[in-house]
């Protein structure tokens, strides 16, 4: 099991959360995602460590930035 801390810029709601929460949680072996609105701090748990790209690719699909 690995934890992964990444920041996301662009989020101003409920809304803006579920969708980076979604989109990150489609990629292979995540096993949960918590996102803090007020800092930007996205906490994933997955099977094993995730690549950068891939996190970026599923924040850019949700629409904000991973910083």
């Amino acid at each position: 099991m690995a934890t992964s801390t990444w920041t996301v810029t662009g989020m101003t709601c409920g809304h803006c959360v579920a969708s980076v929460t979604e989109e990150i949680s489609e990629i292979p072996g995540v096993e949960s995602v918590d996102v803090v609105l007020d800092s930007g701090i996205v906490t994933v748990t997955s099977a094993s460590d995730l690549e950068r790209a891939q996190v970026e690719e599923a924040v850019t699909e949700a629409g904000y930035t991973l910083v």
